[in-house]
């Protein structure tokens, strides 16, 4: 038996002082779990982000969730105007999570 469930994965990625206003975005939409990568490098619309550079004091961050698809549409929804003022970037893909039993 498939104990498994569809949901919409998200990757995101902003710099560090973004933080509290995306957390504060994921409790208003009521997304119940999440995880931080912090201190991640990368080339994107802001220049590089080398995290080895102890002179370069910007940090990005990689959050990503999951969520059921109309959560993930309450996300979309706020998100999609948040990105805007914090740069970045967001994917959203389809994924399976496994459920226990």
């Amino acid at each position: 038996m498939d104990n498994s469930i569809v949901m919409k994965r998200f990757e995101i990625v902003i710099g560090a002082e973004y933080v509290d206003q995306l957390t504060e975005l994921l409790e208003r939409t009521e997304v119940s779990g999440y995880t931080f990568f912090k201190n991640v490098g990368g080339i994107g619309s802001r220049g590089i982000r080398n995290p080895d550079d102890v002179l370069i004091t910007d940090e990005n961050i990689v959050i990503i969730l999951a969520c059921k698809e109309d959560r993930a549409q309450k996300v979309l929804n706020e998100l999609g105007v948040a990105m805007k003022g914090f740069g970045g970037m967001c994917l959203v893909s389809n994924c399976r999570a496994q459920m226990p039993g």
